[in-house]
């Protein structure tokens, strides 16, 4: 592959967890070098996360948000930590976190705190609820952002009670908007030599994904509610079905789908049928509509099914994890990858969702804690004394 885009772009990041690293790793796989900062000892709390473990203290969670960076150890509360930190400053382009919000401050991370040292740097700040509010101290974490914002609500059957989504997907869109935020100053910074502070927080970026139920209820006054089988708010069907076997998931969101769902499964009469004939009266009619589909659907296995509508229509069956990571459609088109870890000659991992030129990015395995420090301190110009003195006195 030819160089990456970001190659030549060096990141610092005081991350820990899930959703600063998701972000962070996102640059690292572009080509970035990311340089993650981890206190001694202990690290980023992912290395303790279990129940998989490389080796003591190394989980397999861990890797699932920190491929291809690089890791040093430092203490930034302590007087020599901060001297470090300023050093690595001064050759980097960015400073990332993703501490409580009253924290960036405290140690140092932010803007004002390291335009000295390099007035081009731009300083990432991803918290649960800003720093610049009365929330700042309070700690946070994707599940509370998906019951605060109304995803709760949205989620589940519509006599049951409130569910959460089964992923940390306001961790992840969070990081992903921080890394958009802190790409767009990155060219303003080389533009005109100055930095500043990009700030993100998981609550607004769990209320912007509210998208169009937001502006229903900001306009209209429309509260959107649960539906059964996951059915989408204002089409139908566009749901989970029952098959012989399992469950399948049907979208016919245009009225084209409509007619080729009809023809497809064998039962045209539908598309005239007077209860759902127009897209509102099948609305009307959801009930009804599932019932007569429910009972076509389950004279036949899920694969029978896929195999009449698969590329006429949107379709999809209802996997577990097992099914969906085995499916050899991933394995087609390169999702999974293999990389080589000290404790696991063949680590598998995702392959990150971007292709460039066609081609998939290249992984790295996620570092050992503090892997690189005396190398990053060395590139720094610290000579093996100082490193060893720095480690003596707990810094490193």
């Amino acid at each position: 592959m030819s160089p990456l885009p970001l190659s030549g772009y060096r990141i610092l990041s005081a991350e820990q967890y899930g959703a600063g690293p998701y972000g962070t790793m996102f640059l690292a796989q572009l080509g970035a070098e990311v340089i993650k900062i981890e206190p001694p000892k202990e690290g980023d709390t992912a290395r303790a996360v279990g129940p998989h473990f490389l080796r003591p203290g190394e989980s397999v969670y861990f890797q699932a948000f920190n491929l291809n960076k690089r890791s040093i150890t430092l203490d930034l509360q302590s007087s020599a930590g901060q001297q470090v930190l300023h050093r690595l400053a001064a050759g980097a382009d960015a400073m990332v976190n993703n501490l409580r919000g009253d924290i960036p401050d405290r140690i140092g991370l932010t803007y004002a705190a390291l335009k000295d040292a390099n007035p081009a740097i731009v300083c990432a700040h991803l918290s649960a609820y800003g720093r610049d509010n009365e929330r700042a101290r309070w700690p946070g974490y994707d599940y509370l952002m998906q019951a605060e914002a109304g995803y709760l609500s949205l989620t589940g059957e519509p006599d049951g009670p409130p569910s959460r989504m089964g992923l940390s997907m306001v961790d992840f869109i969070t990081g992903t908007i921080m890394t958009i935020g802190l790409l767009a100053r990155l060219i303003s910074a080389r533009a005109t030599g100055r930095g500043g502070d990009v700030d993100v927080d998981l609550l607004s970026a769990a209320v912007h994904q509210l998208s169009y139920p937001a502006a229903w209820y900001l306009n209209e006054g429309e509260v959107t509610g649960r539906t059964a089988r996951s059915a989408h708010p204002s089409v139908t069907p566009s749901q989970m079905f029952r098959t012989a076997d399992g469950w399948i998931f049907v979208m016919a969101q245009l009225p084209k789908f409509w007619t080729i769902l009809c023809t497809q499964i064998g039962h045209a009469e539908l598309a005239t049928d007077p209860r759902f004939a127009t897209p509102a009266l099948r609305l009307a009619h959801r009930s009804e509509l599932t019932a007569v589909l429910d009972a076509i659907f389950a004279t036949a296995p899920t694969r029978h099914w896929l195999d009449r509508l698969e590329g006429e229509m949107p379709v999809a069956p209802v996997f577990g994890i097992d099914q969906a990571l085995d499916n050899p459609f991933l394995r087609a088109t390169g999702m999974l990858d293999t990389v080589p870890h000290p404790d696991r000659d063949a680590l598998r991992v995702l392959a990150n969702p971007i292709r460039l030129d066609g081609e998939r990015l290249p992984n790295r395995a996620g570092p050992l804690l503090g892997a690189d420090t005396e190398a990053v301190l060395g590139e720094a110009g610290y000579s093996a004394a100082e490193i060893a003195e720095l480690k003596a006195a707990g810094a490193i």
